[in-house]
């Protein structure tokens, strides 16, 4: 039987999450993680690479990243300098070609856990020109004339922010899953699994006021999983503690930009002026 995701000692996983990425597996389809920013997506990868004894390769995508980048790039500005420098090797094509990270994944020896982490900053024909690659786990060479075929199938893992819709076609060939922002029940276990000598009475404070933040009315970005983790970091190593009536010390690792920060101070001295 195949070993199954459980989640790590790093990375709390909800019942939810390991039945989409084992379902995925054992489907053999790409696993679209969607989330808030900040709630793991990324770690999802590494930590599933570590419990699974699976090589990484991350494939970052950025506005200017295309499809080819992933297969593979012809680099012809090298082979023409070579040939005017009189080189031996300008007369075999393939020392000119660079692997991508899907044929280094279709390559590897052993099936690798392949991120291709926020998919959603290329442009919006970027899903659909690897639809035949992700499909029959194969592509062509046009320059050396191979064909290039997955060894074994990697574990796929595709990270979205929701920035711009995907393609349908591209939909109908992933699992799905949803990160939904973690219940105090779950940020408990998170932290604890992080920070597991932190002071509990500094924890139940910070993770109270964190959550009243999430909650405040007219928050332009709310503060997230990764971002409390960082606040909590601050607070235990100046041992500071947030107050019920105060802006809580080190906000700017919580809230980033001028909007939020003074939404917090109106209502904190709305709040003091009620009581007074």
């Amino acid at each position: 039987m195949k070993k199954q995701f459980t989640g790590s000692s790093q990375y709390i996983a909800t019942a939810d999450l390991m039945t989409a990425v084992n379902a995925a597996i054992a489907l053999e389809r790409p696993l679209l993680i969607k989330g808030e920013p900040g709630t793991g997506k990324t770690m999802l990868a590494e930590q599933l690479a570590s419990a699974l004894e699976r090589p990484l390769l991350t494939w970052a995508i950025k506005s200017s990243t295309k499809a080819q980048h992933g297969l593979y790039e012809y680099d012809a500005v090298s082979r023409l300098r070579d040939s005017q420098l009189g080189h031996e090797r300008v007369h075999d094509i393939g020392n000119y070609i660079v692997k991508g990270k899907l044929w280094q994944a279709f390559a590897a020896e052993q099936a690798p856990v392949l991120l291709i982490d926020e998919i959603d900053k290329a442009d919006i024909e970027f899903p659909n020109d690897l639809l035949r690659e992700l499909d029959q786990m194969e592509f062509f060479v046009h320059e050396t004339q191979q064909l290039i075929k997955a060894k074994q199938r990697p574990i796929i893992i595709i990270t979205s922010n929701n920035e711009k819709e995907l393609p349908d076609a591209f939909l109908r060939r992933c699992f799905f899953h949803y990160i939904r922002f973690p219940d105090q029940e779950t940020l408990q276990r998170i932290v604890d699994a992080h920070f597991p000598g932190l002071q509990q009475t500094l924890v139940q404070q910070a993770l109270q006021s964190f959550l009243n933040i999430r909650d405040l009315p007219g928050l332009k970005k709310k503060p997230s999983t990764s971002e409390l983790l960082d606040w909590l970091r601050l607070l235990s190593a100046n041992g500071e503690a947030p107050t019920a009536d105060g802006i809580p010390p080190f906000a700017g690792a919580l809230l980033k930009n001028e909007q939020d920060m003074s939404l917090l101070e109106r209502l904190i001295n709305s709040a003091r002026a009620r009581r007074n």
